[in-house]
């Protein structure tokens, strides 16, 4: 330790310059650093820039395991509804910046469900217990949306959620919660239910990629379809590359932002 406090001492400037970089994690040590693991590499970036931890763990999973562990798999629900029951409620953890509605929406229209869906809040309570009694017997998809928002009901929840399998639902029927990660919400229906995060992807290029991939983008007809495509693609390239670069920007919070 005193040896590596000597060597840091001595090369002050070398490691100012990595203090200033933009991408501290991609730069290597100072030559006479000595024999420093790539494990030993994490800990010198969490003592001079703790604010690129995450990306040079994600470099350091990589280098180990591949990049198969750093890049989140393409959200598919009919893999989330295959795991599911009319029992079991699939759970939507948010993340800023990804919103599953859409996608539920779309796959409820290719499976030809009924969604009925209710924002839970200040006395939305009484409005959601009647819409899971009649998807029960219908067999209709509910969903319930921001359940960290209605504290003081998620006894209730919780409690309809140990009912189900003794009132025998409709096998068709399905309960969709979404919430923010939050301290009230049951333990229980996490532990039974189906989780499933959908994180925006890492990096200008990966959100670009995601965002050609989806509808009405991925469709060829419509990508193809306009009369000016010069200008039409020039457009949308501009759109989803801003939409990307919003998204990067929050990994620095309120830098860089007007007030």
């Amino acid at each position: 330790m005193d040896k590596w406090i000597d060597h840091f001492t001595k090369h002050h400037e070398f490691y100012r310059k990595m203090y200033d970089a933009t991408n501290p994690q991609e730069l290597d040590l100072h030559p006479e650093a000595g024999d420093i693991s790539k494990f030993q590499f994490l800990m010198v970036m969490r003592t001079i820039r703790p604010d690129m931890l995450v990306p040079a763990i994600a470099n350091f999973v990589t280098f180990r395991i591949g990049d198969y562990f750093t890049q989140p798999p393409a959200f598919d629900l009919a893999i989330v509804f295959k795991d599911s029951t009319s029992s079991t409620p699939p759970i939507f953890v948010l993340s800023p910046g990804a919103d599953p509605l859409n996608n539920l929406q779309k796959y409820a229209d290719s499976k030809k469900k009924s969604v009925e869906k209710v924002s839970l809040g200040q006395g939305q309570g009484e409005k959601a217990e009647k819409m899971i009694e009649d998807g029960v017997k219908k067999g209709n998809w509910v969903v319930l949306q921001n359940c960290h928002l209605a504290v003081s009901w998620m006894g209730r929840l919780e409690k309809i959620c140990e009912d189900l399998p003794g009132k025998k639902p409709h096998r068709e029927f399905r309960l969709w919660l979404t919430s923010y990660p939050s301290e009230s919400f049951p333990v229980a229906i996490l532990q039974n239910g189906v989780k499933m995060t959908n994180e925006p992807p890492m990096g200008l290029k990966a959100n670009l990629i995601g965002s050609y991939a989806t509808d009405p983008i991925s469709d060829k007809s419509w990508f193809e379809s306009n009369t000016q495509p010069k200008v039409f693609r020039k457009l949308l390239f501009g759109l989803c590359f801003f939409h990307a670069f919003i998204q990067e920007r929050r990994l620095f919070g309120p830098l860089g932002w007007n007030i």
